[in-house]
């Protein structure tokens, strides 16, 4: 169990960062950076330079390889050594999307964003590997690990979709969707494994109201994706920042009077946790964190939407989740442990 709890810190730790990897790829409009997949212009280190995607004579050209001619992508049809003029024989169009763009800075973000995603890969098929092999000990930590493993082959594939699409509508709420997904395994993988309390009798109100407070943080995380959605409207049609808020509809405003809501639900368990004796000692870090995004959200919405807080303001929300939803399976798990030996 020691090992399969030392995974499951590093692998969420790895999903926090793809998280936050993510946020900054949509704040800095890098979705594009790489126009192909699981490659960057066909190569498995990116271009640093615009010359690197030029067509030059007597020069080697690999399968697959992308260069930009006439702000179009082409496709090396097979390895060759160019000529001295340029043959239309040896390259095909890319016909996925029209997106010829390159701009360093965006395509380095985006590799590094598929780095870390490929970084969380290996932690969590050591998970399942461990797993396996205990099997019979305990078989809910096989099944658990491998639907890790499974949602994190479909957030990839996921990405290729959206890089194929140019970066199709709504992909940033399941991507999000996605990784909360991963997280919740995650936490019940830890849970699994770690010795837990007896002898708390937990109050069905606070049970429920630790269930409300994960559905709400939810809803407020989903509204948050149609509201970042938005703003990637906004700066497509070249709109000044200062007129980005202008914009958004019902959901943004919803989104912002929401939190409210949640922030007294969260106090008022806040509170009946203090009066139990402290029964969930998360709760402190759960306020601190919804009293930060409150902050980042006053930021994002009367200073411009200020690039350093929106992916901050992401990464929060999706730690708020993860520890809402550690803690409400916890306290769960101890009740139903002191109802048996009751």
């Amino acid at each position: 169990m020691k090992w399969i709890r030392i995974f499951t810190r590093i692998e969420l730790v790895l999903i926090y960062l793809v998280i936050l990897a993510g946020s900054v790829v949509r704040m800095t409009g890098s979705g594009m950076g790489c126009p192909d997949w699981p490659k960057c212009f066909g190569h498995l280190i990116p271009p640093t330079e615009r010359e690197q995607l030029e067509w030059h004579p007597q020069q080697d050209f690999k399968k697959g390889q992308i260069i930009i001619v006439n702000e179009s992508l082409q496709v090396a049809r097979r390895d060759f050594t160019s000529g001295s003029s340029y043959e239309t024989t040896n390259w095909e169009t890319y016909t996925k999307h029209d997106y010829a763009l390159f701009n360093p800075a965006h395509t380095w973000t985006e590799y590094i964003n598929r780095l870390i995603g490929a970084l969380a890969g290996i932690p969590m098929f050591i998970l399942v590997l461990i797993s396996l092999f205990r099997i019979r000990q305990n078989w809910r930590w096989f099944i658990l690990s491998l639907s890790g493993l499974l949602l994190l082959g479909f957030e990839a594939w996921l990405g290729k979709l959206v890089v194929d699409g140019n970066l199709i509508p709504g992909s940033i709420t399941i991507h999000m969707l996605g990784a909360l997904a991963i997280i919740v395994v995650l936490c019940l993988l830890l849970i699994s494994t770690t010795p837990t309390r007896n002898g708390f009798t937990t109050p069905s109100n606070f049970k429920w109201g630790l269930v409300a407070a994960v559905i709400f943080t939810l809803i407020q995380i989903v509204l948050g994706t149609q509201v970042r959605e938005q703003i990637d409207i906004a700066n497509e049609e070249s709109l000044q920042r200062i007129h980005w808020i202008a914009q958004l509809d019902w959901s943004f405003y919803v989104h912002r009077s929401f939190s409210i809501l949640i922030l007294l639900l969260n106090f008022w368990l806040w509170r009946q946790q203090k009066k139990l004796g402290n029964l969930l000692p998360q709760m402190n870090s759960v306020m601190l964190l919804i009293l930060a995004e409150i902050v980042l959200g006053i930021l994002l919405s009367y200073l411009a939407l200020p690039k350093f807080a929106q992916p901050a303001h992401l990464l929060l929300g999706a730690a708020l989740f993860g520890m809402q939803f550690f803690g409400l399976i916890k306290v769960f798990v101890e009740s139903q442990k002191t109802e048996r030996l009751l």
